[in-house]
């Protein structure tokens, strides 16, 4: 049973870092060696939360076995009368019977949990110091091949690799002097092990302190639904600037392509480089440029270099990618804005059936069968409310448990950690269900505020993660090495939590093997004895800096606009952005009105009368599907998404004027968005 219950936690979670994968990056279109990386590092940072639960159980387990073979070295006989016990009692009065210990149905047999975490750890270790580095620096490298990838990814990582070598050479002459230790490899690998888990205990509290607060008020806060619109709203005027500026630069960039295009000649050794940077551009401006090129007269310009065309090169595919996730996002956002304010229209109307105003042409079978519009008009406008401000008390006792047991779970007597508290309530009863189960949820709980935290934050433009395949190599590969940073400090820091690490509580009990494998932090007093006990302490500071968004007004006051709602600048962005919806509502709504006309046109002239057909031709829309403009008309259909997006690239239907031009939705069937990224035919081709 036990080696059932330890492969199917693997299969499980490595479904789960694969469908986020998939969420977040391209499987089609991506390099296979950032897929493979990424998936990689998510995929052991996660096994160590799963796994780290039954290595508690199974070391408790073992405790228990050794506690009750000091208990009684030699076995006490029953009397036969009650004389007899009376004088057997008084005669060994400190003799107890010891209780019997069940084995946990999750036990894992001695020897296999060691030399998984072994594997773990040091893969995980080998990819966020050593490979994903360098995998990023490649990928983002503007050279024309791969010798000159390498190349710009070695010189770019020598300083981050000197810097660790330095620090790596000062431990060791460190330990070389120092009268009391010997240098033995163990000692170098626990030494390594701390510095790794002190620098990711920096960030953690960091991203911690954030978490805590964040999570729970974002779902007191999403429980209003006039908030969310608020939000929106904000995030609409934030994206519409965001879009224009990427598309400014993406026509920068294009400027500097047509002129380089123009000036290096076909029969010129650098034309081949030239022609790759082409490829990367998109299809409307490499057509514009050939029939430029046609049309140009004998202007000669400047004949660029090597380097300058590798920088190009290099600014192209950054330009290209912000291009395409700031139009992804755009649309995404404005389908959000259109739900939030259909759930307002719906929550005033007398009528207990959620209408869409641009509902899909092909709903999924969930949507047609479970999720019916009655379905979904309770939810949204009845039971969504009180469920999100349930979930928002049940989180915010969670946060409050976590900072109480950051401060004190350095007390083993009296002990005061709230986690500690239920783990030992649950060993004396041996039941090793709970136990699993609260050390799971405390992980789990730990674990959504730090990762949810890096899914959020934006470092400028360098790092972010976008939904729907959206996101880059780079920042792919970032998140894995944030993940495998993160996690190792993290769970030592929840088994300090629930007093299984003895160099925090100093308890004689037998170590977890994630514990031994990380060895003794005795070894350095006084970061064992110091730094792990009161620097996550700050949490309680980070917390209360959060709770006033001390954060969100610096980064307000420094240019970078936040969501405040007492701040008139906010006040003025959602004006902003309330007004850009109205203006894409009507837009699409005139588009859907063109097709409805076109559809009659051509079902009234266009002969044959082709209906019924679900690809490639018509399609009848339902009454529950229709928009307010086709219900009065009950002999009119829509086409399917297929023709509506091949009409809509050949008559920019859906475009804005002021910043869309040349841009066609791509938003496919069932509300999902199709990935803009070019295609990549070879391993770690250009970006």
């Amino acid at each position: 049973m036990s080696g059932a219950v330890l492969a199917i936690v693997v299969v499980v979670v490595f479904f789960l870092a694969l469908y986020l994968l998939q969420r977040y990056g391209d499987l089609r279109k991506q390099q296979r060696m950032v897929l493979l990386g990424t998936l990689l590092s998510w995929y052991l940072c996660f096994l160590i939360v799963f796994i780290l639960p039954l290595d508690v159980s199974t070391t408790i387990y073992k405790q228990c076995l050794l506690d009750n073979a000091n208990d009684h070295p030699t076995p006490v006989t029953r009397a036969e009368s009650s004389n007899q016990t009376d004088e057997i009692l008084s005669v060994y009065p400190t003799v107890r019977i010891p209780q019997a210990c069940e084995e946990p149905w999750s036990y894992i047999p001695d020897g296999i949990l060691p030399v998984f975490w072994r594997v773990v750890y040091w893969t995980s270790q080998f990819l966020t110091w050593l490979l994903l580095p360098f995998m990023q620096s490649y990928a983002r490298a503007g050279a024309f091949s791969r010798v000159g990838k390498i190349k710009t990814a070695l010189i770019e990582n020598a300083l981050y690799y000197g810097t660790y070598l330095l620090i790596f050479i000062s431990l060791l002459i460190y330990l070389a002097t120092h009268p009391k230790w010997q240098l033995t490899w163990r000692e170098l690998q626990t030494i390594g092990i701390t510095a790794a888990n002190t620098w990711g205990l920096f960030l953690l509290v960091l991203l911690l302190g954030y978490g805590l607060v964040e999570i729970p008020r974002s779902y007191w806060l999403s429980s209003s639904n006039g908030y969310l619109q608020a939000k929106a709203y904000f995030k609409t005027a934030k994206m519409a600037t965001e879009k224009a500026e990427a598309e400014e630069n993406l026509a920068d960039v294009m400027e500097e392509v047509a002129s380089v295009h123009e000036s290096v000649k076909y029969n010129n050794s650098l034309r081949k480089c030239v022609d790759t940077i082409l490829t990367k551009c998109p299809s409307e401006y490499q057509e514009e440029m050939g029939r430029d090129v046609e049309s140009s007269g004998a202007e000669q310009n400047v004949i660029p270099t090597k380097r300058s065309l590798i920088k190009l090169h290099k600014k192209v595919i950054s330009a290209v990618q912000r291009h395409r996730q700031a139009h992804v996002q755009w649309s995404i956002l404005l389908d959000h804005a259109f739900h939030l304010e259909d759930v307002a229209k719906s929550q005033t109307s007398p009528i207990k059936h959620f209408i869409h105003s641009f509902p899909s042409t092909n709903p999924s079978w969930i949507h047609r069968f479970i999720y019916t519009p009655a379905v979904e008009w309770y939810w949204e406008c009845v039971f969504r409310q009180g469920f999100y401000k349930l979930l928002a008390v049940l989180l915010c006792l969670l946060s409050a448990a976590v900072v109480w047991s950051e401060c004190t779970f350095f007390s083993t007597h009296p002990v005061l950690s709230l986690f500690a508290v239920f783990v030992q309530m649950a060993e004396k009863q041996h039941n090793y269900i709970c136990i699993e189960m609260v050390c799971f949820v405390s992980i789990l709980f730990l674990c959504v505020c730090v990762y949810s935290t890096v899914f959020r934050i934006r470092v400028f433009n360098y790092y972010h993660l976008v939904p729907h395949h959206q996101t880059d190599a780079y920042s792919l590969q970032f998140s894995g090495m944030l993940f495998c940073r993160l996690t190792p400090p993290l769970c030592l820091n929840f088994l300090g939590l629930i007093h299984m690490d003895s160099a925090i509580s100093h308890q004689d009990r037998i170590q977890t093997s994630y514990t031994s494998i990380m060895g003794s932090m005795r070894l350095l007093s006084f970061i064992s004895d110091g730094f792990y006990i009161y620097y996550p302490m700050l949490i309680l500071l980070l917390c209360f800096a959060t709770f006033y968004s001390l954060g969100s007004r610096c980064l307000n006051l420094l240019g970078f606009h936040q969501y405040i709602t007492d701040d008139d600048l906010t006040s003025d962005l959602v004006d902003e952005g309330k007004e850009l919806i109205r203006r894409e509502r009507r837009k699409r709504q005139k588009a859907e009105d063109g097709e409805n006309r076109r559809w009659a046109f051509r079902e009234r002239y266009g002969g044959n009368g082709i209906t019924g057909w679900t690809r490639g031709g018509y399609t009848e829309i339902k009454d529950h599907q229709s928009s307010p403009v086709t219900q009065s008309k009950n002999s009119v259909a829509a086409y399917t998404r297929k023709d509506v997006e091949t009409e809509e690239q050949q008559r920019h239907l859906l475009q804005d004027n002021s910043s869309d031009e040349g841009s066609p939705s791509r938003r496919s069937t069932g509300g999902r968005y199709l990935s803009l990224s070019p295609p990549q035919t070879r391993i770690f081709d250009d970006v």
